[in-house]
């Protein structure tokens, strides 16, 4: 499991030490906020950012991956624990960590099992408005801290000061890396920077704060942050461990997720493979590891993922680093962490939240597949109406009820032949030419119980309005798979065309489905034959009917 450490080089060495780095300045603003998020105080972040990612070092296969907290899991923590304690308390710490260990186990099982797979459920649609929901939602919900006091009562100072990090952010997202560049800095440099913003505007913020008491006018601030590491937390409430399993479900699915989606991005460009089994034991130890040090649910992060791969991170060492760095910032004098001001967090989430929206899938998807889009139209809404839980399933429940409406509707193309060759194409978008007394018909998908009585009816169609067919040839070269259920629909259909005097025949059958055929009595009681090709079928049956 320490392979990469095992074949470490000292070249390597540099990259990893400058990627730590940076990645632990952005980590500090962005680890408290998204504590804020769950619900839960500021340094409960910072927890979560040094354990897991020990843990996914060992076990991880991607040299790049960032673990931590992260925003949209965080919301999830927070709806999940919201009817069971109220946030900030004790209770409510206990059960975040309980919830943290649940979601490891989960990972941990589906990766030991190698059930993975299970996560593809989650169509690209479904996760992008997922995504869009979420992120409008954590959005409204920093809206009152941002300005200080229950909108439309806000507090000057503190709304002034939100929303003038909302606007260095935003301009430093966009014009500070180009900036940067005209001074000099190489562009992967720059972006990095860029990057950085979060961090000077927290450092920015605390000195205006200490240097005008802002505190002191009522700014809110985090307040005391303890110092020193976080201690082993064996604390479980175990009369929530049932009303928690099924959020665990869902936010280990979650995390597995978007934490592929980004790594596998980055991976892409290094040519690395990833082994998706290990990925999800990597991702159940850190959310395990980080259960046991009073942290929360945790997961990889595609921005701080990109940071460190544009940092120079070449293995999972620069993982180790950030870690190290941030259980350093914890041991040292965190006092001046106090007068950091929560508008400020506010303004980072915001920002963070709003670049997570992603619009090309939502145009792609309308103008692709309706169906794609309404499912990602009706996760976000479900989302914002009912709830993070409830989003996701009516997502997923759309999502895969449309495909199975497309599948139990297969398209069914009646062939004929370009004159002169052996190819055989649609007659609605080719000029071909056809026989009488003989339907050629290509069925475009397997053939199951969802679909066979379709199929059946589509067939009657065609015979219907070709009165004069003696001979009709199923064209399976698109067919995968034939169930029981389709097997004893063609069964029905061949013994139903004997009786109008009408030939079933079978073409470009692939081989695993005609190794099932020949063990069934479909192929003894075939009124046809079954051709190797449609060329074949043509040439047999033409010269026959003629």
């Amino acid at each position: 499991m320490l392979a990469w450490l095992k074949n470490y080089r000292r070249a390597d060495l540099a990259g990893d030490v400058g990627a730590g780095i940076v990645v632990a300045m952005m980590m500090i603003p962005q680890g408290m906020a998204y504590a804020l998020v769950a619900g839960l105080p500021p340094v409960v972040g910072l927890y979560a950012s040094i354990v897991p990612p020990l843990l996914y070092a060992l076990f991880g296969t991607s040299s790049t991956q960032s673990v931590g907290p992260m925003a949209i899991i965080s919301l999830m923590t927070a709806s999940a624990l919201a009817p069971l304690a109220a946030a900030g308390g004790a209770l409510y710490a206990v059960l975040a960590a309980q919830l943290a260990a649940l979601s490891g186990a989960v990972l941990l099982a589906c990766g030991l099992l190698r059930i993975g797979f299970l996560a593809n459920f989650f169509s690209r649609p479904v996760m992008n408005g997922f995504t869009l929901g979420s992120a409008v939602v954590i959005a409204l919900g920093q809206v009152d801290t941002l300005l200080g006091a229950p909108f439309p009562y806000w507090h000057g100072p503190s709304a002034a000061l939100g929303l003038a990090g909302i606007a260095f952010l935003l301009a430093a997202r966009r014009w500070l890396a180009p900036v940067l560049r005209r001074l000099g800095l190489a562009p992967g440099a720059a972006d990095i920077g860029a990057r950085l913003a979060p961090m000077l505007l927290v450092l920015g913020s605390v000195l205006l704060v200490a240097l005008l008491h802002l505190d002191a006018g009522g700014m809110r601030t985090i307040g005391h942050v303890p110092a020193g590491l976080p201690h082993l937390n064996t604390m479980v409430s175990g009369e929530h461990w049932q009303q928690l399993l099924k959020p665990a479900l869902l936010i280990g699915f979650m995390s597995f997720l978007i934490a592929m989606s980004g790594a596998q991005t980055l991976a892409v460009k290094r040519a690395e493979k990833l082994h998706t089994d290990r990925e999800l034991v990597a991702l159940g130890a850190a959310n395990i590891g980080s259960a046991l040090s009073g942290g929360f649910p945790v997961t990889g992060s595609l921005s701080r993922s990109a940071v460190n791969f544009a940092a120079g991170a070449n293995t999972q060492l620069a993982g180790i680093i950030t870690a190290a760095l941030l259980a350093c910032a914890l041991v040292l004098p965190t006092g001046w962490l106090a007068l950091l001001p929560l508008p400020v967090l506010a303004a980072t989430i915001i920002v963070a939240v709003l670049g997570m929206l992603e619009w090309n899938t939502l145009r792609t998807s309308w103008r692709y597949d309706r169906a794609d889009a309404l499912a990602l139209l009706a996760t976000a809404g479900g989302v914002l109406l009912l709830g993070v839980e409830a989003g996701v399933v009516l997502g997923l429940v759309l999502s895969l009820g449309a495909m199975i409406w497309r599948e139990s509707r297969p398209h069914i193309a009646l062939l004929g032949r370009i004159a002169g060759t052996e190819h055989f194409r649609n007659v609605d978008r080719y000029a071909v030419e056809t026989a009488p007394g003989l339907l050629l018909l290509r069925v475009d998908a397997g053939l199951f119980f969802g679909n066979v009585e379709a199929v059946k009816g589509r067939i009657e169609e065609e015979l219907a309005a070709h009165a004069d067919t003696r001979d009709l040839v199923l064209v399976l070269s698109a067919v995968n798979a034939i169930d029981t259920s389709a097997l004893f629909g063609l069964i029905d259909l061949n013994h139903t065309l004997g009786q109008r005097g009408v030939k079933l025949h079978f073409a470009e059958v692939k081989g695993p489905v005609m190794d099932r055929l020949r063990t069934s009595a479909l192929v003894e009681q075939l009124h046809g034959h079954i051709f190797l090709s449609t060329a074949n079928a043509w040439d047999a049956l033409t010269h026959y009917n003629t």
